[in-house]
């Protein structure tokens, strides 16, 4: 069997913000106006992300996830801008996408979110549909499972939130998902576990309730900026969740400079092979040339 590519990259941060009126500057996004002013512009940059999309489509994968923040302060120009770089990535029959909690920095956002609605649809939703989850989308070998932690929260708070109603649907979804062969991915913003009160997704013990009793092949989520594997419990032995930095970041403090996980997923006789390859900027010292190169390559199932 051929293998399948997934590519999986996460938080582009999308630079430069475009400029805010007076008016759209009320609450939470005056804060982070005021963060990105101060150090966030310089961390995320245009050229990075474009670098590292242009290595990307050289590898040819066969399907690109994205795990949300492609906006920064949930401008109403941010999501059109955000609309046109989906679009230099590819199509969206080619590109799944689940929102992230900058994309859900205010209240304002939803109707603003369906200007990328082809790239966050499952299979079969009709053009114009609104915006549902959990969606499923199969590719291949894959069946993509995406779910929404976005959110608006208080100041100073990163928190992600599935509620009740996405968590029952997505109990719901598995169950008939039983007798599915394809390798299942769950795609999800926030990660399932986290030391940070005010980054951390709020109901992942509910979450784990349901993948410990319905189980995937792979979690892939962002949020942290940082390389990160977990393992979690499933029906049938552990499931790897991995993380994966910002990718348009230069490195700053603990957090390294973009990258992105290229997975190749093969049948092997009765069980899934899937390799792990990462892909990024070496961190270097400041004024020396770089470039996209593979980092690691891991053998995760």
């Amino acid at each position: 069997m051929t293998a399948f590519t997934l590519a999986h990259l996460s938080d582009p941060h999308l630079a430069p913000l475009p400029a805010p009126n007076l008016h759209q500057l009320a609450g939470k996004r005056a804060l982070g106006y005021l963060n990105w002013k101060r150090s966030r512009h310089a961390i995320h940059r245009r050229d990075v992300l474009d670098a590292l999309v242009a290595d990307v489509r050289a590898q040819a994968p066969d399907h690109i996830a994205i795990t949300g923040d492609l906006v920064n302060l949930a401008l109403p120009d941010e999501f059109t801008r955000a609309r046109a770089w989906l679009e230099s990535v590819g199509a969206p029959a080619d590109v799944t996408v689940v929102p992230g909690n900058h994309d859900a920095y205010v209240r304002v956002t939803k109707k603003q979110t369906s200007e990328w609605a082809g790239y966050l649809h499952g299979d079969g939703a009709e053009a114009g549909a609104p915006l549902a989850f959990p969606f499923l989308r199969r590719r291949g070998p894959l069946t993509l499972i995406g779910v929404s932690s976005a959110v608006p929260t208080a100041p100073f708070m990163a928190t992600g939130t599935l509620g009740r109603a996405q968590l029952d649907a997505l109990d719901r979804g598995f169950s008939q998902l039983a007798s599915d062969p394809n390798f299942r991915v769950l795609l999800v913003h926030h990660p399932l576990s986290s030391k940070s009160s005010y980054k951390r997704l709020t109901d992942a013990d509910a979450l784990l309730t349901i993948l410990g009793r319905h189980g995937v092949d792979l979690i892939l989520h962002g949020h942290d900026h940082i390389h990160s594997t977990m393992w979690f419990e499933g029906p049938h032995g552990r499931i790897p969740a991995v993380g994966v930095p910002s990718a348009s970041a230069v490195p700053y403090r603990h957090y390294p400079a973009a990258a992105y996980n290229l997975f190749s997923i093969t049948r092997d006789g009765d069980a899934w092979r899937c390799e792990q390859r990462v892909r990024g900027f070496v961190n270097s010292a400041e004024g020396e040339s770089a470039e996209v190169r593979e980092l690691q390559r891991i053998r995760l199932i």
